[in-house]
């Protein structure tokens, strides 16, 4: 529909061609894009679960038909739509309940109740920073609706957040607004959650924890803001189910990940942000985006040398199947695994004289598969286990992907699931005293990591006080 848009605004007709299952998804983003209408032709069913015998009936039934007529017929004129209320405009006045169903009758709540947004509420989140309520953050897909500190501080007030959170709330908006996320993805069929990681001195300052239990709920700091950014994703960005928000099974928010800064500090590793362009020390936001992902379960062992077997496999795993197309598919080298690993294993392996680029390249010369199965992958999931595609070895030949996967004709050499070492991500959190880890699958470039630092108020350590 975004392709559509563009050559409708070159003057160029165009139709969109669209799977039953997303006709909504496409009326909804075209109002996003500013069209009240975009012609579109309605493909049947899904095109990868039809043979080829009915794939051609369809479209000759019935959208070849619907092709023709988006082309050669001008669209009914359709009523605008009702403007919708100015930001600081009183909406609704009743009891706490009363506002509930009429913000959820709305699509503006996340199904559980949420913090009515009263100017005086709103106004204490503002307090927390030096910028202008009105000043803009960007404009977000997929309605196109424009980022403010002002909404910022209202989804704040409605998630459950402390007025003192808005920094940080602030800067996750920015990670939402910045090109390189993908934020249009967000809507995608597999239906991932965008992980909140946060580094910085604020971490102790707002109460995050980052000890037993480091994702789940229960801590309010970490579990208001993980919601703060599924309802500002409903409420500016405009994704709902049923409509753009088209996850095939999705997943409830995620809670925040707050690195454990001590034990880092203590054994030598610098923190995520400093992998993504900051200094240790640096209060920082980092946003990606992941399917799903496992435990690491009871890696034991009293080296680095023993525990990093059981790493280098659960993140091979983690990212096998559709994340591979990441790798040498779709976008080439915008896979970006991360594995978090508990105090006492990342301790282990840095008493071994690991570092975390250590770490990361173990996991680049063993988080590795065949060849062959590389390619029955890609296959699988870029076109159908039916449907031609170029192997590996053809693709380094073109020049298309680094010659690293190809470094021999073996079918059974090993490749890597990464382009380089430094694609995995490494964060340290959880029990102190647990033996386990997590591999987090990655979404790639429909989700890609973004870091923004957290601007605190000039009067930061006063207003922390009061």
């Amino acid at each position: 529909m975004r392709a559509a848009a563009a050559a409708e605004r070159a003057g160029i007709p165009s139709v969109s061609l669209v799977c039953e299952g997303f006709a909504g998804q496409a009326s909804s983003t075209a109002e996003g894009l500013g069209f009240t209408h975009l012609p579109v032709a309605i493909l049947p069913g899904h095109v990868n679960m039809q043979t080829y015998e009915e794939l051609k009936n369809n479209l000759l039934e019935v959208t070849a038909g619907q092709v023709v007529s988006g082309l050669s017929e001008q669209p009914e004129e359709t009523e605008d739509q009702q403007a919708e209320p100015h930001p600081s405009e009183i909406v609704f006045t009743g009891s706490f309940e009363e506002v509930n169903d009429y913000f959820y009758d709305r699509e503006w709540s996340d199904g559980l109740p949420i913090v009515p947004p009263t100017i005086d509420k709103v106004e204490q989140f503002l307090r927390f920073t030096d910028r202008k309520p009105g000043e803009l953050l960007g404009v977000l897909l997929c309605d196109r609706r424009e980022a403010t500190i002002w909404t910022v501080a209202v989804n704040g007030v409605m998630a459950g957040c402390r007025p003192e959170y808005m920094p940080v709330l602030i800067a996750i908006v920015e990670a939402l607004a910045d090109p390189g996320y993908g934020l249009e993805h967000t809507g995608n069929t597999p239906g991932p959650e965008t992980l909140i990681i946060v580094n910085g001195p604020i971490i102790k300052q707002l109460g995050f924890n980052y000890k037993q239990g480091a994702l789940r709920d229960g801590f309010r700091a970490n579990t208001s803001i993980g919601r703060f950014l599924r309802l500002y994703l409903r409420n500016v960005a405009g994704f709902l189910p049923h409509k753009t928000d088209k996850g095939t099974f999705g997943g409830t928010w995620r809670v925040v990940m707050a690195e454990n800064e001590d034990v880092l500090a203590e054994i030598g590793w610098e923190p995520l942000c400093a992998d993504m362009g900051f200094a240790a020390g640096d209060n920082v936001v980092t946003l990606a985006r992941y399917t799903g992902g496992d435990t690491i379960a009871n890696a034991s062992g009293t080296s680095a040398e023993r525990i990093m077997p059981y790493v280098a496999d659960a993140v091979l795993r983690a990212n096998l199947g559709w994340h591979l197309t990441f790798t040498c598919g779709m976008v080439v080298g915008t896979l970006r695994p991360l594995v978090a690993l508990s105090p006492l294993i990342a301790g282990t392996i840095a008493r071994s004289g690991w570092s975390k680029k250590d770490v990361r390249q173990y996991l680049f010369d063993h988080a590795r598969l065949p060849a062959h199965e590389f390619d029955k992958q890609l296959f699988q999931y870029l076109h159908g286990a039916d449907h031609p595609l170029r192997t590996l070895e053809e693709r380094v030949r073109l020049g298309e992907i680094p010659k690293l996967f190809c470094e021999s004709s073996d079918p059974n050499r090993m490749v890597p699931i990464v382009v380089k070492p430094d694609d995995f991500m490494v964060a340290v959190c959880g029990d102190p005293s647990r033996d386990n880890g997590y591999a987090f699958s990655h979404n790639g470039f429909i989700g890609y990591p973004t870091a923004k630092r957290i601007m605190l108020p000039a009067k930061w350590d006063t207003l922390l006080a009061h």
